[in-house]
This record gives structure tokens, sequence and C-alpha cells, in this order.
């Protein structure tokens, strides 16, 4: 009998569990899988974002998408296409329901535990085929499967340490992009975004130049306080950190870039005696506008109606 045995929702650059499906089946196949799940959620990061393992009388497959991994264990003689489609409907839910800021800070492993309702009735569905919405466009799907395959593991493959090392975007063409890599793409950059860009490197520069100023005036003048000088060149700090966060992807980039907006501010709390209030309001601003920047530029990924 072909059908979706479980299912379960994977960080992919870390392979911490957020979500899975409570009925294992028992068998010495099934728990056998269970092992290789646990191998796939280590190796996400260096896997193509569309896969499927075949274990003997099971397969693995699995889509990764804006730093999630959506993995589901059926019998082998289950449909692919609906294999994939019910992975694409997980996905789905699980971007409406949750932002990537839940998701990118989560430390505790099955935190979205609750999530397994939906798995369990989509997954009641997707086994009984006649249930399904006949509005299912199945000869699409299969067109989309055969113009982009899903890779291929072998078991061999997942066994060895490296075995996955050697991949990359042209390697898997079907993928075109490794799936929430540590250097991941962002996507392409606004105007906004390169207003922004310009502007904190100006702000970065002002501060520098201040900051050279102010070590002059110290020597200059024994009396002069020198924090002032540490303020400015952790001011020049932020602004070139902020660009950096614009323009390369890293984990809890959220969170950094409202750190770093948060060091600008302070800095120019402390710089308001020798700043005028047009200054003042230059820099936080161009630090707000920055930050909004980053957090509107999103690492690439499938669109939440993206089909399969």
């Amino acid at each position: 009998m072909s059908m979706i045995l479980s299912a379960s929702v994977v960080r992919v650059r870390d392979g911490l569990p957020l979500s899975a499906s409570t009925d294992y089946e028992q068998s010495s196949g099934v728990q056998e899988c269970r092992k290789y799940f646990k191998m796939l959620s280590k190796k996400l990061s260096q896997l193509p974002d569309r896969c499927t393992l075949k274990t003997g009388q099971y397969n693995i497959n699995f889509i990764s998408s804006l730093g999630v991994s959506y993995m589901m264990l059926c019998t082998e003689n289950y449909p692919n296409v609906l294999a994939f489609c019910f992975l694409d409907e997980l996905q789905k839910e699980f971007i409406t329901t949750y932002n990537m800021m839940k998701t990118n800070t989560a430390i505790r492993p099955y935190c979205f535990i609750e999530f397994d309702n939906f798995i369990q009735r989509t997954k009641q569905r997707y086994n009984n085929t006649r249930s399904l919405s006949t509005k299912m466009n199945l000869a699409d799907m299969q067109t989309e499967i055969k113009l982009r395959p899903p890779y291929q593991i072998s078991v061999s493959e997942l066994s060895s340490a490296n075995g996955f090392a050697h991949l990359s975007a042209t390697d898997y063409k079907g993928t075109g992009k490794i799936s929430a890599a540590p250097h991941q793409r962002l996507e392409p950059v606004t105007l906004p975004g390169i207003v922004s860009f310009v502007l904190s490197l100006l702000c970065g520069a002002l501060n520098l130049i201040r900051g050279f100023h102010a070590i002059e005036s110290l020597l200059q003048n024994e009396g002069e306080d020198f924090s002032y000088v540490i303020a400015f060149f952790l001011g020049t700090a932020a602004c070139l950190y902020q660009c950096y966060l614009f323009v390369y992807y890293t984990g809890w980039r959220n969170v950094k870039s409202f750190l770093t907006f948060g060091l600008i501010c302070l800095c120019n709390m402390y710089l308001y005696e020798l700043r005028n209030l047009w200054q003042l309001f230059f820099h936080v601003t161009v630090g707000a506008f920055s930050t909004l920047q980053i957090r509107l530029r999103q690492p690439q990924g499938k669109s939440p109606d993206y089909n399969v």
C-alpha cells in the first residue's frame, strides 16, 4: 500500500527539528529511516533544495526554502508528484504561520510542535487520494518535476562524512542554488537599498574624519575627553557593519542590525555636545533607514506560491 508515513520540519543551518508528526511506525525499516532523517538534517546546508533518498522499501523526500527544510517518509511506490506536492503544502502553511524571525531564533527542539496538527490533517488527505481536491493540476506538477527533478541521494553518499562537499549550483542545475547555505545569496538590491548603503558609508566616513580630528584636538589640548574619540570610531564601525549586513547573509542577521542601530543611537547621544540637532537627526535617520533595508532584503528562496 502506498502511503506517507511521517513528516518533519527542520531548520537548515543546524538541523534543529522544529516540528514533526508523532505517529512513527515501529517496524525495523521505518526505525532505520529515522536514522537517515537525522543524518540528512546535519547535511541540509550542503544539499540542493529538492532531494530524494531511496532506502529499499521507503523513500525520503525533502524540499528546503528560506532556511527551513520539509522532510517526509513514504513507501517506495508512493507517487513522486504527490510526495512533493505534500511537502509544498507544508511549506506554504509553515511560512504563513511562522515568520523567519521565530524560526531563526528558535533554540528548543520541536518548539513548533503544534504544527503537527496540520501535518496530520494533510497526511491523511494525501494518504486517501480520493479525498484530494479534483482541482489539483497533476499535469503541471508532473511537468515541473520533469523540468527540475529532485537530486537523487545515495545511501553511500549519505554515509560519507564529506559526501556532499563537492555539490554546488552547477553540479545540480535543477535547483539553481544550494538552499540556505552559510553564504546564501540575498534578494536583488533595490534602489532604496543602494541609497542606504551609500549613506551608511558616508556616515561612517564622517565619523572617521571627526574621530581623527578629535585625536588631533586631544594631542593639542590635554583636557580633551578621549571617550569622544572612542564614540566616533564606534560609530564608524557600526556604519560599516550595517553595510556588511546589507551585502552578506549571516545568522541572526536582523537581530545584529537592530543591535548595530542601537549602538549608532548611543554614540550619537554621547556626541550630543559636539553635533547640532540636524547632524544627530541625519546620522540616526540613516541608521534607521539602513536597518529597515537590511530587514527587507531577505535570503533568496522559493516564494510561498511555488508549485512542485
